[in-house]
């Protein structure tokens, strides 16, 4: 029945389109159009060198500009990518993490300069600035891997973004921690909940310690946190494990902060539904698992999100068009003003089953969230590889269950058998492909950019950056000088790097394990054939090396296939993520290794990949086969081919098994062996590597 005391419906939730592309300019006109087809909040995607800390001329940055978001180099892209968008009445979020301060320094400098243009006073101004900067690195370390600083010094600039937010600009959300990619990473509801509410006990507790914030006043800042998550398909498990996330978060903040206002303990949260559960084959079906997980985060009114971006249906095939990302706001649009979803208190009130299932995950997160404080809390569990070896573990285990059938997924592991799609009837053309000279133009563009500014006011706003990240003074300041001098995200990036340190994040995958629900008949003939061509070879083993080239961070499918080598019987040599392809190089020869698999989801696959392939012949090392793994269009696989790639491995192929079996064939084939009677044994048509 509607509700009894109080006939008005609910509010809508902000509604989103995740976007960005190729240049300020472009990205601007995408979300002008967005805004005029209804769209209520931005959501900027930046592209990898920006999330990094790296100008699109550095090294690392080849074949990345402009690809998976917009470059924002400084202060001149921000005003482009927000001309005619008046910020102070704008709700804008931030996909950013590692370069969270940089980016909101910039977005504020542009709503200073708009205010200044209208004739309004920049205070007023910044006090009605409403949207979120993601800065979640601990989540980073874990599974999205767009880190650029220490753990320490990264929660220090997180520390600094809250204290200075809450005063300046109070409508800001400083933080989104984040759950989202925990789950792609491989969480379970409990461990979803348990490591993103240890987060927030960490973030927080180092924002009470560092005496930045008056005592009386933390319960502000408090109610600033939000939060970001994800949404698989089990849609009832979902609205149970929010459900617990509200429950938890309302008793950590009365208990462990002593806040009294229920309304800074509500827990704030926006979603994006599970685009890595998308698929490749058959992938008109995702418009139904849209629809589907966007239930899991809107049916429940004590628990329904307050701003949701859905992903395209096509996005496991590449970039998607204007057209598609307007297919997913009209399913927003559809369900907040066609049914009668708002009108009614909480459908699943009193629900014993669901208040079961709620209690569960309440349970098991707190026994997770005991553990994780007993080893110092999420960040020493972080540094330790502990939650990181968790999440493997769990994703490995969920890809068994997977190849095994104890899982379904239509269209992959069963119902194979369809026919053509008009939807994919355009081939390439289904989706949106980046121009490769926007890496050029923009390389040109920041070299124009730096020899056109006043190079004594950018040094003199990067000494002063230096110095103040040397004390323990609030950086937000300083990093707003930085913005208006010119200076670049790169140099913005290398200055605190050249104080705080580099680091590289731990694998978790030598403390992995598969788990029970593997099918160990098929793996068992794997690893007999991978004995039996060591023992041919005449080594002891066949050693195989993983590499993730550029600065993709999506390190999942690189793990489960270290995994599941390493459980096939191959010598394994996986040093993480954020490789050049010479470093890549040097380690395949250095190692002896038998064969090279590469990982590469942001679409750079066309210039890492013959970069590798240079170097190995280079170094005379061109006998040592490549395999390719990524989101890959079909013209580029073959133009893969073309180049030397042995084999490519798209997210038509689930079978990781069957995978390692193709990594057999290619050793026996390079070393002149024979192929063996077991050799049918090839990868079935998950995500790709």
């Amino acid at each position: 029945m509607p509700y009894p005391s109080d006939d008005s419906r609910d509010r809508p939730w902000v509604m989103r389109t995740y976007a960005g592309h190729s240049s300020a300019r472009a990205s601007n006109e995408l979300y002008r159009r967005n805004i005029s087809k209804g769209q209520t909040g931005l959501s900027v995607a930046f592209d990898l060198p920006t999330q990094t800390g790296y100008d699109p001329d550095h090294e690392l940055a080849r074949g990345e500009v402009g690809k998976v978001g917009v470059p924002v180099s400084h202060i001149g892209d921000m005003r482009a990518l927000f001309d005619r968008i008046p910020l102070n009445e704008a709700n804008t979020s931030m996909t950013i993490n590692a370069t969270a301060m940089w980016m909101l320094a910039l977005y504020i400098t542009v709503a200073d300069e708009q205010a200044a243009e209208a004739g309004l006073d920049v205070e007023q101004v910044r006090a009605r600035l409403a949207g979120t900067t993601q800065n979640d690195i601990v989540k980073e370390y874990l599974s999205r891997g767009t880190y650029a600083f220490p753990p320490a010094p990264s929660v220090r600039l997180i520390t600094d973004m809250i204290a200075w937010t809450y005063t300046n600009v109070p409508r800001w959300n400083p933080i989104n921690i984040c759950s989202y990619h925990l789950q792609e990473a491989g969480a379970t509801p409990t461990q979803e909940v348990a490591y993103t509410l240890s987060t927030a006990i960490a973030v927080l507790d180092a924002v009470r310690d560092s005496g930045q914030v008056p005592p009386e006043r933390f319960g502000e800042v408090v109610g600033r946190i939000s939060f970001f998550v994800n949404a698989g398909l089990h849609f009832i498990e979902e609205i149970a494990k929010l459900r617990a996330f509200g429950q938890l978060w309302d008793e950590l903040c009365r208990e462990r902060y002593g806040v009294e206002d229920p309304k800074l303990r509500r827990f704030r949260y926006g979603v994006q539904v599970n685009s890595l559960g998308l698929t490749e084959a058959q992938p008109e079906n995702n418009v139904q698992r849209i629809v589907l997980e966007m239930l899991a985060v809107t049916l429940s009114r004590d628990a329904r999100a307050r701003a949701v971006q859905l992903p395209a249906w096509n996005e496991a095939l590449g970039l998607p068009r204007p057209w598609d990302q307007q297919w997913a706001l009209r399913m927003q649009q559809v369900l907040a003003f066609e049914t009668d979803l708002l009108d009614y208190d909480d459908i699943f009130a009193g629900s014993h089953v669901m208040e079961a299932k709620t209690a569960s995950i309440v349970e098991g997160a707190r026994a997770e969230m005991a553990k994780v404080a007993e080893m110092g809390g999420a960040v020493p569990a972080v540094d330790s590889g502990y939650m990181k070896s968790q999440l493997v573990s769990s994703l490995a285990q969920r890809r068994m269950r997977l190849e095994s059938g104890e899982d379904t997924v239509v269209g992959v592991n069963k119902y194979t058998s369809t026919e053509p799609s008009p939807l994919q009837a355009e081939g390439a053309e289904a989706i949106f492909t980046v121009e490769r000279s926007v890496e050029d133009e923009a390389c040109r563009a920041v070299q124009e950019w730096r020899s056109s500014r006043d190079q004594e006011a950018a040094d003199a706003a990067l000494a002063r950056l230096r110095e103040a990240a040397s004390t323990d003074e609030n950086l937000m300041e300083a990093t707003l000088a930085c913005a208006r001098a010119g200076v670049t995200t790169g140099e913005w990036a290398a200055a605190l790097r050249d104080v705080f340190g580099s680091y590289r994040a731990p694998t978790g995958v030598s403390a992995a394990t598969s788990g029970s629900g593997e099918a160990p008949e098929e793996l068992a003939d794997v690893r007999a054939r991978v004995r039996a061509t060591a023992e041919e070879m005449g080594t002891s083993s066949l050693r195989m090396l993983v590499g993730k080239p550029g600065l993709d961070g999506h390190s999942n499918g690189a793990e489960q296939i270290a995994v599941r080598a390493r459980d096939a019987g191959f010598e394994v040599i996986y040093q993480g993520i954020r490789l050049t392809p010479a470093e890549i190089v040097a380690a395949a020869v250095q190692e002896g290794v038998h064969v090279v698999g590469l990982s590469v989801l942001s679409g750079s696959h066309l210039e890492v990949v013959p970069a590798v392939l240079d170097g190995l012949a280079r170094a005379g090392a061109e006998d040592i086969p490549v395999v390719v793994g990524g989101i890959i269009p079909p013209d580029d696989a073959e133009q893969l081919r073309r180049l030397g790639v042995h084999r490519v491995v798209t997210p038509k192929t689930y079978s990781l098994t069957g995978i390692m079996g193709e990594f057999v064939d290619v050793v026996r084939e390079v070393n002149g062996l024979s192929p063996g009677a077991d050799a049918a044994t090839s990868a079935a048509p998950v995500a790709g590597a």
